[in-house]
């Protein structure tokens, strides 16, 4: 017979889950979209800008310069972490998750529009960067909030399955990047496409934009930071906390992610480069490979992140940062095979084990820091290590291929890098199974 207690709890119980999966949702929509206007512009800037932004009569030239505005928003992403992670902390997770997707949707969306070299000459270019530095502002204060809004939601246990959640939105926002520019690029002629084909991806982020915010503006403040306010927690700088504090917690966030960064660069970017550069292989069959790829680590990131709630963090990352410093020797000699199955394999394994490095850290780095600092902590952490991984990686990586027509100081680089992270992951304490409440305070 049910008790009447029982009856009340019941809709209460209910309640509590769809307000969960609402968070899941909006925190997932949100950072896929933001991944989408990202890696859309990383295609563009390999495919049109270069013609489009720059002055004509050096190609060469037009494209690095083209590249060089791609990593601007490596380098503002830990002050967007700063910014939003001050709000974050001291206002809360929700309003500043809707700032951020207003922003990034904003300059991705007005990207669409910019005019070109031969309209308005050098402020064409210019206009890019300023708008690419905004991205970079967005997309380094969005991270951190996703990831804390599911952290600090979930039920402990179950911490890091929902955090892996948050870091599939990146091998999808590439899916659906390159999905769209390929969409486009086969319903248009090349004329059309580099006239106006190419700023419908841009557009389109207006559309998924509303979208987003739609879902976001229905979600409930985090428990944990609703639970520290009552308490009265926030800290009143949270960046000085930070790097008076915690900076320990933050090399040690930087050093555990900075793998993951580079690994990516080198079996899913730098692939197609030395490719077909090198190898003199098919740009259809590299980019094949490389979508294969971003599909393998989008079905791996859940299963590693629930592994991570089993066996804990820091095993995970580490078989993760192992495996692909040994996997990193054998996946150039698959491409030099000449094999079309190894050649496609190679991307696919590395991006498994690329996901064991990703898949865990929504909830991993979250968690090392305290809950009145833990926005900017964890922000300002995530977002350095793309700073020294995804904005380094290109120029070392072709200064070595350059210097010594080789593979083989890539893979080195490459293994180096992971050797650190395991350092850093074994000097960092297992949280898999704390109350998120408690944990980092003695930190």
């Amino acid at each position: 017979m049910t008790s009447s207690s029982d009856t009340s709890q019941a809709p209460a119980m209910v309640r509590q889950r769809g307000s969960f999966r609402r968070v899941i949702g909006a925190s997932v929509a949100g950072t896929t979209l933001e991944w989408y206007d990202h890696f859309i512009y990383g295609s563009a800037a390999a495919l049109v800008f270069p013609a489009l932004f720059f002055p004509a009569g050096n190609p060469v030239a037009a494209t690095l310069l083209s590249l060089a505005t791609y990593s601007v928003a490596f380098v503002t992403r830990p002050l967007g972490a700063v910014i939003f992670g001050h709000f974050g902390d001291k206002r809360g997770r929700k309003a500043v998750l809707v700032a951020t997707l207003v922003i990034m949707g904003a300059a991705t969306t007005l990207i669409g529009v910019v005019p070109t070299y031969g309209q308005v000459g050098i402020w064409a270019p210019v206009l890019l960067v300023v708008l690419r530095f905004v991205q970079g502002i967005g997309l380094g204060g969005e991270w951190g909030g996703a990831a804390l809004m599911v952290g600090e939601s979930s039920k402990d246990g179950r911490r890091g399955f929902f955090g892996a959640l948050v870091q599939i939105a990146s091998p999808v926002g590439l899916l659906i990047a390159n999905g769209v520019f390929s969409l486009v690029t086969f319903l248009v002629s090349d004329e059309a496409f580099f006239a106006w084909g190419w700023r419908v991806p841009f557009l389109a982020s207006g559309i998924l934009v509303l979208i987003g915010l739609w879902i976001r503006v229905q979600v409930h403040e985090s428990p944990v930071f609703e639970e520290a306010g009552g308490r009265h927690e926030q800290s009143r700088a949270p960046l000085l906390v930070v790097v008076t504090e915690h900076w320990r917690t933050v090399a040690i966030a930087v050093g555990s992610r900075i793998g993951s960064d580079v690994t990516f660069y080198v079996f899913n970017v730098f692939v197609l480069v030395y490719g077909t550069t090198q190898l003199g292989a098919s740009r259809q069959l590299l980019l094949n490979a490389v979508l294969l790829g971003a599909a393998a680590q989008a079905l791996a990131i859940p299963v590693w992140g629930h592994l991570a709630d089993r066996i804990g963090r820091r095993p995970v990352l580490a078989i993760g940062a192992i495996g692909s410093a040994a996997w990193v020797f054998a996946f150039f000699s698959f491409l030099h095979s000449g094999s079309t199955i190894l050649m496609l394999l190679a991307p696919v394994v590395g991006n498994v084990l690329i996901a064991a490095m990703w898949g865990p850290l929504a909830a991993y780095v979250p968690e090392l820091f305290p809950t009145r600092v833990r926005y900017t902590g964890a922000g300002l952490g995530f977002q350095l290590a793309g700073v020294f991984g995804g904005a380094l990686a290109p120029i070392i990586t072709a200064f070595f291929i350059a210097q010594f027509g080789s593979w083989i100081p890539v893979a080195v680089y490459l293994a180096a890098l992971l050797a650190l992270m395991v350092g850093c992951v074994l000097a960092a304490r297992e949280t898999a199974h704390v109350d998120l409440r408690t944990v980092g305070e003695a930190g």
